[in-house]
């Protein structure tokens, strides 16, 4: 029994000893593993409020350039808000955007696009 034991263990049984996910074909591609990070991307932007006068600077440090937004909610329900035009922030650049409103300001804030 010893004996038909140790041929069964050594005789060739036709199925591959590797894993069958292991082999690679010749030609084949092989799958490409990447570490791409996002990039960074947006200029910062600093506003400052006086009275109904609204400024924005925004400064972009990236390569890409981004489009740039001013808005403006007036505090007055008769007031109109003000949704500027975008502004292109090219790489290294900084650009002025201004707004106001008739009396008070509610809120400022910057919206970023590719």
């Amino acid at each position: 029994m010893l004996v038909a034991l140790a041929l069964v263990v050594v005789a060739p049984s036709g199925v591959p000893r590797e894993a069958p996910h292991a082999r690679v074909a010749q030609g084949s591609p092989h799958a490409r593993v990447t570490d791409e990070k996002p990039r960074p991307f947006g200029a910062e932007c600093r506003t400052d409020i006086a009275g109904s006068r609204v400024v924005a600077r925004c400064h972009n440090p990236y390569p890409e350039t981004d489009r740039v937004r001013l808005h403006v909610e007036c505090d007055r329900w008769w007031d109109i808000d003000v949704d500027d035009a975008p502004v292109e922030a090219g790489p290294a650049q900084t650009v002025r955007l201004t707004g106001r409103c008739w009396k008070e300001v509610r809120s400022v804030w910057v919206t970023h696009e590719k």
